[in-house]
């Protein structure tokens, strides 16, 4: 006995076929989609865009909203307009902790490289124990900012603190550091120079080693001694790597927080409380939400326009 076909030729038969056509269009179009390398880079980095639109653009967006409203986190928020802006002007607190960023940044940074570049040419050198050298510099830089702020208070300790002991050698009275209103600066940007001393130095140390060395055979040849292989092989040839150091360092030196909430919590008169310090403050600890945004987005202004002006002078002294 024959069996007669399915007849699909009727409604029925026509709404049976329809959904396995478009089951079969859409397999082949994520076939497709999938064979493509834009497809695979856009799925393995959508983890990536995710975090980022989650914990930082969202948040500095709405930050920046925030920075026009008053809010303490448990009333509702209120509009102000720019009379966060105009108030930071008109606070002496915040010009003050204004002026002291400034004064660790302008310090700390071309000091710092000094150093770093200087440690760096030396350890460029064959010497012995070269590894351990660089590896003994670097230390402090992964080292925890807690240990080391712990170190440095012993060293600052007026009574039975390293620092005054060895200046008392030479009969010098050491101040007291960090109680003091015009030394607790200086010491906390000796205390920062030295944690971050190492990070820079390799960065310097990976510059000088990328430098051809047919550059000084041929400076040799003209008669030039080290200090003038220095100043005009080494320097501007460097340039490129200075760049980027004095970028950073500018960008880190802005944002310091840590070395002065461990060692001295703005303290003392707030003559070391810098801007990333009041702005902590004033939003985790008088919970004034609005004016914390308004102080972040003055840092952040500070940060650009610093940043901008080093890549437009860069163009002048910069050797490629």
């Amino acid at each position: 006995m024959l069996m007669n076909a399915p007849d699909h030729s009727g409604p029925a038969g026509a709404e049976a076929v329809r959904p396995a056509i478009g089951r079969a269009g859409l397999a082949k179009t994520l076939r497709k989609w999938f064979q493509k390398d834009g497809a695979w880079a856009l799925l393995l980095l959508l983890p990536n865009i995710l975090g980022f639109l989650a914990f930082t653009l969202i948040p500095v967006l709405g930050s920046f909203l925030l920075s026009f409203t008053s809010w303490d986190m448990l009333s509702p928020i209120e509009w102000v307009g720019t009379d966060n802006y105009v108030n930071l002007i008109k606070d002496e607190t915040f010009v003050k902790v204004f002026w002291n960023t400034i004064y660790f940044a302008g310090v700390s940074v071309p000091l710092g490289m000094v150093i770093s570049l200087l440690l760096a040419v030396a350890l460029d050198r064959n010497i012995r124990f070269k590894k351990f050298y660089r590896a003994a510099y670097f230390l402090p830089v992964v080292s925890s900012m807690v240990a080391v702020a712990v170190v440095w208070q012993f060293i600052y300790n007026p009574e039975y603190g390293l620092l005054n002991y060895f200046l008392g050698l030479v009969g010098i009275h050491g101040p007291n550091w960090l109680t003091s209103t015009a030394w607790a600066m200086p010491a906390v940007i000796l205390t920062s120079i030295w944690k971050n001393a190492g990070f820079n130095m390799l960065i310097f140390l990976a510059g000088l080693q990328g430098i051809s060395e047919s550059y000084y055979e041929a400076a040799e040849l003209d008669g030039a001694g080290k200090l003038h292989q220095f100043l005009y092989v080494t320097i501007p040839l460097l340039s490129p790597t200075t760049f980027f150091v004095t970028v950073m360092s500018f960008i880190g030196s802005f944002q310091v927080f840590d070395t002065v909430f461990l060692m001295t919590q703005g303290g003392p008169a707030r003559s070391t409380s810098v801007i990333v310090h009041y702005l902590y403050e004033n939003a985790f600890k008088y919970f004034n939400m609005g004016y914390a945004s308004a102080m972040a987005y003055v840092l952040f202004f500070m940060v650009f326009i610093v940043t901008l002006v080093q890549f437009w002078y860069q163009k002048k002294w910069s050797v490629y």
